[in-house]
């Protein structure tokens, strides 16, 4: 739910298809400090591209030229680094843009296609002092590039859209929207004052001037409806109506749906037709964003991951019992659907789930040989309901992307083509119990 610097006489980066690009990005030759910062930073995004096109996350043109020509070091000035490991009290550091010994780890930290956070404990964002941070989370962020790239050429963005962004963050998708579509057209809406008040800025530096909204993500911008496009970068346990009834005719909006788990998100997939009628699918992805706002997030603490691995277990036996494979990721959308409040260990060299609510797990060793030791631990018997979540996902064709019906005012549901397996979402995602 998922990232650098210059500033000399560099060639302006102007868009591949010029009668396409309704706003094209201002000259920066105001901004910055007469180094040859820019010339650096044209080179890293020019790089980032590179890399997001060979992976296959990036094919549109217009958000290609917009990624290229938009100076991510404008956008985020300030970043956060963690100096600290994952088990340990963060201690985060914030690099700044203008203390020229810190602009070299910014600027690959920007460019890197990692996420990128930009804001900790809710703090203002504008006017901060650079340095060192000790505990708390961090409460905004950039995606990482490959996630955000591939869902801006999903959502089709044209010249003259009027446009959505629900959770501006550090404004990158807003500054995109801005880009291909037009300033008028934009409105980015976020929860955190302080993050739209530093968007409004940073995007004004950029010659931009959206609409900025503080307010719920869920209910959308009623005032600014409807919109084209509309894009949601946090999960969501279902879909809010408001933002499907604030979609106009041939309008689509793009959104992770998940539950408490971060294992294996879905994405919602929403088009209004030309007559008003709502075509919707889940589609089962690999990566997705983070939980908003009171999105509780379950996960295996290091003590939690450390008795899996090397724990005897309740039981353990061996087995010939093949499960889908790690890309049939329908399969283990359906599992996080049909049995809530299970957590993989990717890190893990063994297939490891647990159950942070109730301490259970299962841990699955290849032992060779078309062979697996199997050892489990719990009242939950996670073997098993893999294996039956696996036998009725074969039963309906192995589908990859589900029906996903949202009626108003009926209750949202997740089902296989050939409606055999099928679930319901709520809008509390499911918690049971505290994390170990």
């Amino acid at each position: 739910m998922t990232e650098q610097p210059s500033n000399t006489e560099a060639p302006p980066i102007t868009c591949t298809a010029p009668e396409l690009c309704s706003t094209p990005v201002p000259a920066l030759a105001t901004w910055g400090d007469g180094t040859s910062a820019d010339a650096d930073a044209a080179t890293a995004r020019a790089a980032m591209v590179a890399r997001l096109e060979e992976s296959g996350d990036l094919s549109d043109g217009l958000v290609r030229d917009a990624l290229l020509a938009l100076p991510r070091e404008v956008l985020m000035p300030q970043a956060y680094v963690r100096r600290t490991g994952p088990d340990q009290l963060p201690c985060w550091d914030l690099l700044d843009w203008h203390r020229i010994e810190k602009r070299g780890e910014l600027l690959r930290l920007l460019h890197s296609g990692d996420s990128v956070s930009v804001q900790h404990e809710g703090e203002p964002i504008l006017g901060r002092a650079s340095g060192p941070r000790r505990g708390g989370a961090m409460t905004a962020m950039s995606s990482t590039m490959g996630l955000t790239a591939g869902l801006l050429d999903l959502l089709d963005l044209r010249p003259g859209q009027r446009v959505l962004d629900v959770g501006t963050g550090a404004a990158v998708t807003a500054a995109v929207m801005c880009f291909v579509c037009g300033d008028a057209g934009v409105v980015t809406l976020d929860v955190d004052a302080h993050v739209g008040e530093a968007a409004r800025a940073r995007l004004a530096e950029l010659g931009y001037r959206p609409t900025v909204v503080a307010g719920e993500g869920a209910a959308g911008c009623p005032d600014g409806a409807p919109f084209d496009r509309i894009f949601v970068s946090f999960a969501v346990p279902a879909v809010p109506p408001a933002l499907v009834a604030q979609l106009a005719p041939g309008g689509r909006v793009l959104m992770t749906v998940s539950t408490s788990s971060p294992s294996w998100p879905g994405l919602a997939v929403i088009t209004k037709t030309a007559t008003g009628g709502v075509i919707a699918e889940l589609r089962a992805v690999e990566f997705g964003h983070r939980g908003g706002v009171g999105f509780d997030r379950l996960f295996l603490s290091s003590g939690f991951r450390e008795q899996i691995a090397t724990g005897t277990g309740d039981w353990t036996q061996h087995s010939r019992l093949r499960l889908p494979a790690d890309t049939d990721r329908g399969f283990w959308m359906a599992l996080d659907l049909d049995r809530p409040g299970l957590v993989r260990n990717f890190g893990a060299a063994d297939l490891t789930v647990g159950a942070p609510g109730c301490g259970s797990w299962v841990r699955v060793r290849d032992v060779g040989r078309g062979c697996w030791q199997v050892a489990g631990c719990g009242p939950r018997d996670i073997w098993a309901e893999l294996h039956d979540v696996a036998g009725r996902w074969h039963a309906a064709g192995s589908p990859h992307t589900y029906r996903l019906d949202i009626a108003p005012g009926a209750q949202q549901r997740v089902s296989s083509p050939d409606g055999s397996l099928s679930w319901s979402l709520t809008e509390t995602p499911h918690t049971p119990g505290a994390a170990l």
